[in-house]
């Protein structure tokens, strides 16, 4: 049966590198990132945005899924809201495939390592840990499965979910 493999986390975290190494893993895959989805000059959030972006998710999402050459959907993005979570489910069909959603988390410390260093990097502006780190414990409450990643790399938590995917 096809699978959505939906993972979400607070910024740094991990999402799209573990979605690099879970399409190593696993069979006719296709990956989508939320935050391409976002990819505006400037970076406006308004109502409108905010409606357009899930829509465009929901759209892509539900074409990869109605596409016979794909086995596995990998998606990430922030979501850090139940709600937000709620709203592409929404936006999906509702049978044909098996949906498992993973949030990534991980301790205060090794998302403060990982942020500065992709700012040492040039990867990101030094606001990002500001605006990262008081999202971490949003995550504990969703409907999701956890998988810890403050001591394992993007490979090692790509076969952790994996492993519990039963592939």
């Amino acid at each position: 049966m096809k699978r959505l493999i939906l993972l979400n986390g607070t910024m740094g975290v991990g999402k799209t590198a573990v979605c690099r190494e879970l399409q190593k893993l696993l069979p006719g895959n296709v990956f989508l990132d939320g935050d391409w989805c976002w990819d505006m000059r400037p970076f406006v959030v308004t109502v409108e945005t905010k409606r357009m972006v899930l829509d465009n998710i929901g759209c892509l999402l539900s074409r990869f899924l109605a596409c016979s050459a794909f086995d596995n959907v990998l998606f990430c993005w922030v979501i850090h809201e139940q709600g937000i979570l709620d709203e592409i489910w929404k936006r999906l069909p509702e049978r044909g495939y098996e949906r498992r959603c993973f949030s990534l988390t991980c301790s205060e410390e090794a998302l403060r390592r990982r942020l500065e260093d992709d700012v040492r990097r040039g990867l990101r502006s030094p606001d990002v840990i500001g605006r990262s780190l008081p999202r971490l414990p949003l995550y504990e409450s969703m409907d999701t499965e956890k998988v810890d990643v403050s001591v394992i790399t993007a490979r090692q938590a790509a076969q952790e979910i994996y492993r519990r995917l039963g592939s």
